[in-house]
């Protein structure tokens, strides 16, 4: 089953050798994506997009219509967030927070701060005295905790970010002591909104379902033993991208009904989700030249124009790259043209070390030099986490494709 949609297939012919590698974006694909997730969402729970997964300017403004807001973790990615959509709320999490970077954002104008310890929540009381005028409402803080939950909420998850030690967040104890300085007013400057967790990434529909449920469970009963109210309640991202089945999606439809009824059983704080990868990764590919193709001890191994300093997702989680050959047949060299022998074929790039492989043994039989290799789910985490500059490659090039719009006929 190929996983290109016609544009992208044709995009990917379509680009002369020296334009790749290519990162193509379907933003049609996108949207329809996002809008089918927006749907499957009841409406007490909201939708934050978390930039950090692919924070391209387009990508950001085809998703503003089907989200309530977006998720920054540094004063980089609220300053770019802000001018690509600056009419849409945001909330600022991430640990490691500098006082300049929440000094900014003040000054910016964000009321949400998922706030990470207890230093940094003096901290932001104090800076918030000193920049608050009287005429602007008060920052909104949600107090991101680790709360403790079974061992089996976690299993499965392909990164865990809580349940154990970890940098992320507070101790259930250190989140009490939080939410107590809300109730005696020792926070004049400041509004509790709330509680954030987020503790895991790559869950599927009914393991993210039961461990937001511990996450609410857990949450409401810390507010209650702290007398404060809690108005929302941000439950993390984390819903899984399964590269080894890439024709596999999250069951948004279950997690829908699912998030219906904790609503239902937990009613009061507005949920709220930050989904990142499991919202683009579908909607991006990296399209690239097949250089040249040799043999090595009864493998063969296709070498590509670019590599994991252009997509280093394949390399960082030890899984291989969903590729699809689309065959060229024009030739210009008159030298012989390298091809496989075998169906299977190992994928790598340009860079000097052997971990730059981006598809083991992946399904390519005759692959031949000068062929394309397109490269999917490549729409989150990919370009910008990668080690751009190792070996000083060119960087790739970047295609945004649009629908057409309404009643042009293509």
């Amino acid at each position: 089953m190929s996983l290109l949609t016609p544009a992208v297939r044709d995009a990917a012919l379509a680009l002369a050798p020296h334009e790749l590698p290519c990162y193509i974006y379907d933003l049609g694909a996108l949207r329809q994506h996002a809008a089918a997730v927006r749907a499957a969402l009841p409406e007490p729970v909201e939708l934050y997009y978390a930039a950090k997964a692919n924070p391209e300017a387009e990508i950001l403004r085809a998703l503003a219509p089907y989200t309530d807001g977006f998720e920054v973790s540094s004063g980089g990615e609220l300053t770019h967030v802000r001018a690509a959509v600056h009419d849409r709320p945001l909330a600022f999490g991430g640990p490691g927070k500098t006082p300049e970077e929440i000094a900014s954002a003040l000054a910016a104008g964000v009321r949400r701060f998922h706030v990470e310890s207890l230093h940094e929540l003096r901290l932001l009381a104090r800076l918030t005295a000193r920049h608050h005028t009287g005429t602007t409402a008060r920052p909104r803080v949600l107090v991101r905790f680790d709360p403790p939950v079974t061992a089996d909420a976690l299993a499965g998850s392909a990164l865990a970010m809580g349940g154990r030690p970890t940098p992320f967040g507070m101790e259930p104890a250190a989140a009490a002591e939080a939410l107590r300085m809300f109730r005696d007013g020792s926070l004049p400057g400041l509004e509790l909104a709330g509680l954030h967790a987020h503790l895991a990434s790559g869950l599927g529909a009914g393991a993210q379902l039961a461990l937001t449920e511990e996450v609410v469970a857990e949450a409401s009963a810390l507010a209650a033993r702290c007398g404060v109210r809690l108005r929302e309640l941000t439950v993390g991202g984390g819903m899984a991208v399964d590269y080894s089945r890439p024709a596999a999606r999250f069951d948004w439809s279950a997690f829908g009904t699912g998030m219906a009824r904790i609503a239902e059983r937990y009613p009061g704080p507005v949920l709220r989700i930050e989904p990142g990868r499991a919202l683009t990764a579908y909607c991006g590919w990296y399209a690239t030249e097949v250089l040249d193709v040799k043999r090595s001890k009864g493998e063969d191994f296709a070498v590509v124009r670019g590599g994991t300093h252009h997509l280093r997702t394949p390399a960082a989680k030890g899984h291989d790259q969903p590729a699809e050959v689309l065959a060229v047949e024009r030739w210009p060299h008159s030298l012989p043209r390298p091809a496989a022998q075998d169906d299977r074929v190992t994928f790598t790039g340009q860079l000097c070390t052997p971990k730059d492989v981006l598809a083991r043994r992946a399904p390519a039989a005759g692959v031949r030099a000068g062929d394309r290799a397109v490269f999917a789910l490549a729409g989150a985490y990919a370009w910008n986490i990668s080690h751009h500059d190792f070996l000083m490659h060119p960087p790739p090039g970047f295609r945004f494709l649009h629908p057409p719009e309404p009643g042009t006929g293509g």
